[in-house]
């Protein structure tokens, strides 16, 4: 158990070395596949032992091994993080499809999640990925029970519906909330996307309002709604049917 726990770290550290890829060249619509990993201020290529999931930021003091250029605490945080969700998974879902449906769901939101906090900008292509992959196991649903899995399908109508009118009365939101929003649902079902919207404005609210009180921003200044969906699915995935079913106890 320990061991295949450990494993899964291993390779949801990996896999975030991946992720920090994607991060840093999405929004310069750069290939996420060439040229090889290198350092960007010196274009110095990467080798093996400068790969190793943050053990080689440690071991090179965060620093490039060549220019020496400060290199971004983003790229071990994402490796550890993605690293510990997957462990989390396992230990939710064991060696099971749900396994492998939320590991990806969870590795593309925080590049989703990321990226729009950084550039308040969704990228179609990560979107469409989602929605790919998303219908990609209803379809397996489909084939393995014999029946429509409707409850997903209803599940990204909902999302999508939901910030599409939230965007298009208030304008407050971007319309690539609203993907965000539809992708979630289409992993997530019906109970689950509405638990996750409820969950982002609340998450939404206590940090926007942090923010102001702490005056890092201004109150005309835009802030990405992106992260806050993406969290909410996350703790979603991981606790979501308890917060249901502590709900659903307290109102009867």
């Amino acid at each position: 158990m320990v061991a295949i726990i450990i494993f899964a770290l291993i390779i949801g550290l990996c896999i975030g070395s991946f992720l920090n890829v994607c991060i840093y060249r999405i929004p310069r619509e750069e290939s996420i596949s060439f040229p090889p990993s290198h350092c960007t201020s010196c274009g110095y290529e990467l080798n093996f032992f400068d790969l190793v999931p943050v053990f080689s930021y440690i071991l090179l003091r965060g620093k490039c091994r060549k220019c020496s250029e400060k290199i971004s605490i983003q790229y071990p945080l994402v490796e550890l993080v993605n690293g510990i969700i997957y462990s989390g998974l396992y230990l939710r879902f064991g060696y099971t499809v749900d396994f492998f449906k939320f590991a990806l769901l969870t590795s593309l939101l925080l590049v989703i999640g990321i990226i729009d906090f950084k550039t308040k900008y969704v990228y179609r292509g990560t979107t469409i990925t989602g929605a790919v992959i998303g219908t990609g196991f209803l379809i397996f649903d489909w084939i393995t029970i014999k029946e429509f899995p409707i409850y997903y399908f209803f599940g990204a109508i909902i999302g999508f519906a939901i910030i599409y009118i939230i965007v298009k009365v208030t304008g407050g939101m971007g319309e690539g909330d609203i993907e965000i929003a539809a992708i979630c649902g289409l992993f997530l079902g019906i109970k689950s996307i509405l638990l996750v919207l409820f969950l982002s404005f609340i998450f939404g609210g206590i940090i926007a309002t942090l923010i102001l009180i702490l005056k890092l921003k201004g109150r005309k200044d835009e802030i990405a709604f992106g992260p806050y969906i993406v969290l909410g699915a996350m703790v979603t995935i991981f606790i979501g049917d308890i917060i249901i079913k502590w709900y659903t106890n307290f109102l009867s």
